[in-house]
Formats: structure tokens, C-alpha cells, sequence
């Protein structure tokens, strides 16, 4: 068998891995959309390296965009096997996805309003529909089988809601082979979902190294120190904070901590707006899930029915209330996506807020460079939004505690009881300077034989 890496290769999105059979049969693990501005990645969300319709089955390991955002255009393109993933995993693709439509469809409407080369969209809202008959959704901890002699588990990834890592169990010429994909690992002792579930002892590994050279600050400081900012912009300083934040997870997980210091009585009185209407609809799914929660939140549930309400929390559904938000003199907190500022509401509320010494940006989670949230977390004194230079004077923190991509130490515990059956380990969804790093580091913690692919390379195994 081979496997060729056709996304997230020296990349931190555009995941999609390509496993081909001897007997011809070909699995493509995620299918994401590349997000970036990077020249040289430009075309990737156009083209692919491997015909789609000669694809046999698709398996996704969770529903970010980064990992499911091309799946339309897979199946338009000519897919029409199954795409295998998690009950969650499928209930958040069926709004994540006509919503990146959406997005496509609104992207290319006002390029074509200015510009004489008229583009179409990736995929529009009909094509992410009839991508959704192709979905079939399978419980943790149960092997399928998807193919003679080829089964699969599901193990809680505990990324999001609904997020897995991958076992494949492959029986070819009298041997039997267990290639994992970890797809994105979580964090232990997160709020909302279960600690990651390690994998079975495997013989080789597609691994995430998002921080793959990072630690993270510990989660008991996490509370305070987002309290803190607050009483600072929006106490002291009477201004908004902004929190850019991915509308599945991320908001639901600040949402979740504003409720618990609400019913300590240790958050001020002010409003609070989740600003997207994804994130709206994600949170109704999340409250239909709960074989993904953790023990913490279940017990929770028994004295607070509704973790993600309380009475200064305002979800924003239309438009027009969005728009009222940058026009506010009195202090609040906006949640609103996409977490790395580069599309959605908060690029607008961002365009609107980053010039005024009062207010705050808190970034709580990694940002590809090109992007917006990338360039603040640089520490950029000007940055060029909607066309306009704008200088930077709101106070931008970063909190990447938040995270939830596993760091380092959690990479390296999260793989301990692999040591000594793995064959190889390939390293994806990292920047190369970080994959390095990760990799002496799990050289140094007994691991051998570690690989860092470049895209499109082909390895046989």
C-alpha cells in the first residue's frame, strides 16, 4: 500500500491523506480547505492530486473547515462513496458546510462586482447539500468495516465535539497492518469534552504538530487571567474586547467559562454577544451531543440547565444587529468568528475597533501568519483591513491556553504508549520549523524514524 500527503503538508490546514490499497482500493482521510495566503499554495483549494472520482471512501477525523471545507467540491467534482465520520461530526458538518458555501458564493459575488475577471464560487449551497447525502455517521469504540479485509475505529480525539482520531486495521497478503491518523489531538482537563483517547498500538502514524515547539499556560491560571482582561478593557477602560474565536468549540468553550464566573457572581454586568450565526447553530447542536461530554459538564448540567445561557448573553442571528454592535459607545464583549480574524463579522468589528486605545482584541488560539489574527500576533503596529491601513492602538492579548490543539508535552504524553510498535511517524498540520522541533523532541522521548512530508510526496509502506 502507499500513502501520499495531499494537504496540511508542511501546512497547518488543508488536511487530506491519501492511503491506496494494492487491490486499488483508495481512502482519503479529511478533505480540508486550505486557509492562508501563501503564493504558492494559491491553487490548492482549486485542483486536486488524485482524481475524485476514483476515491473510494472518505473518513473525517472532525468538522473544521480546515479539515472538511473542500468535501462539496469532492463530490462535485465526481466523488460517490461514503464519507465516514462521527454522529457529531455529521450533525456540525450539515450547517459548517453550507455556511463555507455561503462564504464562497459571498466571496465571489463581490469580486465580480469589482474586478472584469469574473470568478465563480468553489462550490455554492446546493453543491454542500447534496455533499450531505454522502455522510454516514458511526459511534466511538466500535470497529465497521468499510472494506473487505479494511476496518476502522473511532477513538474521542477530544479536539471538539465530535472530533476523532483514526485507527485503520488493513489485511493484505497475509498481513495485517494498523495505520493511524490522529487528525487534530486535544487537550486533557479542557472544559466541555473528554480527556483525548489514546490509540491502539499502531505500526505507523499520521501525527498533528500544530505546537509541535510550544507549551501551553496551564489551565487553572486560565479563568483568572480572561477575568482579568476583562475588568481591564472593559471595566477600567470602558472599551469593547473583542474575541475572535472559531464558531464550533472555541465559542462554545468561552461561553461555557462566562457562565460559570456568572454564577460565582464574578462577572461584571455587562452584555455579551456571541456575533455569528454558525456559532448559534453550533451551540444548539452541542446541547444534542452529550455522548461527547465530560464528567465535569454533566455534573454541571444538574444545577445549571444551560450551560451556554445566562442573562446578559446575547446570541446575534440578523445582520443588522451585527452592524449595531460597531456603532455601541458602552463597554461589552463581542465573541464572533472566524478565530483568525481573515473572514466573517469579526474582521468587521475588528476594522472598527483596532484604532481605539480603550479596547482589546484577545486572540485565543493559533492563526496562520497571512492571516489577520497571524500579523497581530506578530505584534504588527499597523495592519490593512477592507483595503485600509489601520494602526493598532487597542491592546491585543493572547491567550493560547485556550487552544485546542494538543502542546508539546500533551503530543508527546498522547503518544507514549505507542513507543516501541511504531514503525514511522509522519508529521502534518505543522509549519516545518515546528514539525523539526517536535521531531528531535520525540527522538529525545524514544521515537524513531520520523517523518516530514512535503506535499504530494508518496511513501510506500
Amino acid at each position: 500500500m502507499t500513502v501520499q500527503f495531499c494537504g496540511a503538508a508542511q501546512e497547518v490546514t488543508g488536511s487530506s491523506h491519501l492511503i491506496t490499497l494494492t487491490d486499488g482500493y483508495k481512502i482519503l482521510l479529511d478533505c480540508g480547505l486550505y486557509q492562508g495566503r501563501n503564493k504558492d499554495m494559491e491553487d490548492f483549494n482549486e485542483n486536486w492530486l488524485f482524481k475524485p472520482e476514483e476515491i473510494d471512501c472518505l473518513i473525517l477525523s472532525h468538522s473544521h473547515i480546515d479539515h472538511t471545507g473542500r468535501v462539496p467540491k469532492f463530490v462535485k467534482d465526481g466523488f460517490r462513496g461514503s464519507i465516514v465520520c462521527t454522529h457529531a461530526t455529521r450533525s456540525l458538518c450539515s450547517i459548517m458546510l453550507l455556511d463555507s458555501a455561503k462564504i464562497q458564493e459571498r466571496d465571489a459575488y463581490y469580486h465580480n462586482k469589482k474586478n472584469k475577471d469574473k470568478i465563480k464560487p468553489l462550490y455554492t449551497s446546493i453543491d454542500a447539500q447534496k455533499a450531505m447525502n454522502h455522510f454516514v455517521g458511526i459511534g466511538y469504540e466500535h470497529w465497521h468495516e468499510i472494506h473487505d479485509g479494511v476496518r476502522i475505529l473511532f477513538r474521542d480525539a477530544g479536539h471538539i465535539l465530535g472530533s476523532a482520531n483514526v485507527t485503520l486495521e488493513i489485511e493484505e497478503h497475509g498481513r495485517t497492518v494498523r495505520f493511524g491518523f490522529t487528525g487534530d489531538i486535544g487537550r486533557p482537563n479542557r472544559p466541555i469534552l473528554r480527556d483525548p483517547q489514546v490509540m491502539p498500538n499502531l505500526d505507523y502514524l499520521i501525527c498533528e504538530s500544530t505546537y509541535g515547539d510550544k507549551e501551553h499556560t496551564s489551565a487553572p491560571m486560565e479563568s483568572r487571567k480572561l477575568l482579568e482582561i476583562i475588568n481591564e478593557i472593559c471595566v477600567k477602560k470602558r472599551g469593547k474586547l473583542i474575541i475572535p474565536a472559531f464558531s464550533v468549540g472555541r465559542t462554545q468553550e468561552i461561553v461555557y467559562m462566562l457562565d460559570q464566573m456568572e454564577n460565582e457572581k464574578l462577572l461584571p454586568h455587562i452584555p455579551i454577544y456571541v456575533d455569528s450565526p454558525l456559532a448559534v447553530n453550533a451551540t444548539t447542536i452541542f446541547g444534542t451531543h452529550p455522548e461527547c461530554y465530560d464528567k465535569d459538564l454533566t455534573e454541571y448540567l444538574l444545577t445549571d440547565s444551560n450551560p451556554f445561557g445566562f442573562n446578559n448573553l446575547h446570541y446575534v442571528h440578523d445582520l443588522e444587529t451585527s452592524k449595531s454592535l460597531n456603532d455601541r459607545k458602552e463597554p461589552c464583549i463581542i465573541i464572533s468568528s472566524s478565530g483568525m480574524m481573515n473572514a466573517g463579522r469579526v474582521k468587521h468589528h475588528l476594522f472598527n475597533s483596532i484604532s481605539n486605545k480603550k479596547n482589546g482584541i484577545l486572540i485565543v488560539g493559533y492563526c496562520a501568519p497571512y492571516t489577520p489574527g497571524g500579523i497581530l500576533r506578530a505584534g504588527a503596529e499597523k495592519i490593512t483591513l477592507f483595503g485600509q491601513r489601520k494602526d493598532v492602538n487597542a491592546k491585543v492579548f493572547i491567550m493560547d491556553s485556550f487552544s485546542a490543539h494538543a502542546d508539546r508535552s500533551e503530543i508527546t504524553d498522547f503518544l507514549k504508549n505507542q513507543k516501541g510498535h511504531l514503525r514511522k511517524i509522519f508529521l502534518v498540520h505543522g509549519t516545518l520549523e515546528r514539525q523539526e522541533a517536535l521531531r528531535e523532541h520525540l527522538k529525545e522521548n524514544g521515537h524513531q524514524n520520523i517523518e516530514i512530508p512535503e506535499l504530494g510526496q508518496e511513501y510506500r509502506i
